[in-house]
């Protein structure tokens, strides 16, 4: 039997995960349109929820449209995720990712 050729939208969307780079994010909305559904920002969300492959997928990296920290399973839940995006190098404007500066 052959392995399939085509990838599933879960595979699509870790794959995008994968890509961002230290320094930078990309919104929910965005991980879901490059990875062809726009209309999937909810369903991106569970999958970096569910990330097995954390951080080789840096879930850390995706944020609400607006830059706001969203809900973040990992350790020290979103102050740790703040924490880490600070780290790498990420702007902040107040409590939000400044995305004119740090968005993917």
């Amino acid at each position: 039997m052959k392995a399939s050729l085509t990838m599933t939208f879960k595979d699509k969307v870790y794959k995008v995960v994968s890509l961002i780079p230290k320094g930078k994010v990309a919104t929910y909305g965005q991980v879901a349109r490059l990875a062809g559904n726009a209309k999937a920002a909810r369903a991106v969300g569970l999958l970096m929820k569910i990330n097995p492959n954390a951080p080789i997928v840096p879930c850390h990296r995706v944020v609400a449209a607006d830059g706001k920290l969203t809900g973040y399973s990992g350790v020290g839940g979103v102050e740790g995720k703040r924490k880490m995006l600070l780290k790498e190098g990420v702007t902040f404007r107040g409590d939000k990712v400044d995305l004119t500066v740090s968005r993917m």
